[in-house]
């Protein structure tokens, strides 16, 4: 950060947007010294578009192309430019159901994290509470990772621990998961902010935060 301004997010997401409201919530509080400048959805009437503008944020659909998991080469410059314009330090997936490619990852080099429902590298891709509790796990959590090429793959940031109970359903488990998220994604935000997170190839170094959270 330069003078008083504020460390700027961006933030693409496909769904509800709780995230997004965890993180602005968390920037109205002053718990992280950050603004969103813009919140960009591949879906056109998608909920975080909506719940951005209650909040007065800057927020936009941007078509992703033909593709049906990733964003087309067009498009793909066409978010890039938006974040561009609005000056944003770091770029925060919020439940963005596509998968970016060269051109956004050379944009924002180790400036684009996501948030993952589980303890990575243990189930990656879609509904990872639900590959949790298939596979029998006694805990797993989210994880905050830096994004690269592949799926899942990037450098961890922070992770934060959730156990599984005996009598957990998929939306028990995901609900509990939820809670752990919104706390750890506006804390590894805060942390990256104040340059306490260091990165040096695929490890990062300086995260002080509690990844044991267990059932009230």
């Amino acid at each position: 950060m330069n003078g008083k301004r504020k460390f700027r997010l961006g933030i693409l997401g496909s769904g509800k947007g709780s995230n997004m409201v965890a993180l602005a919530d968390a920037c109205v509080s002053g718990r992280i010294p950050c603004e969103i400048a813009l919140v960009l959805s591949d879906v056109a009437e998608a909920g975080i578009l909506a719940r951005a503008r209650e909040r007065g944020i800057p927020a936009r659909f941007i078509h992703p192309g033909g593709f049906r998991t990733k964003l087309d080469e067009a498009s793909e410059r066409a978010y890039c430019a938006a974040l561009r314009e609005a000056g944003v330090d770091l770029v925060v997936l919020a439940g963005l159901m596509r998968i970016l490619k060269e051109e956004m990852l050379r944009a924002f080099p180790r400036r684009i994290i996501n948030l993952h429902p589980a303890l990575l590298p243990a189930f990656p891709g879609l509904e990872a509470w639900k590959q949790a509790l298939e596979y029998g796990v006694k805990i797993t959590g989210c994880t905050v990772h830096f994004v690269d090429q592949g799926i899942d793959t990037g450098p961890i940031i922070a992770q934060q621990a959730v156990p599984v109970w005996d009598d957990d359903t998929p939306e028990t488990l995901h609900a509990r998961i939820q809670q752990a998220e919104w706390e750890l994604y506006p804390a590894a935000v805060a942390a990256l902010a104040e340059g306490r997170i260091r990165a040096e190839g695929r490890r990062t170094t300086g995260w002080a935060g509690d990844s044991k959270k267990g059932k009230p």
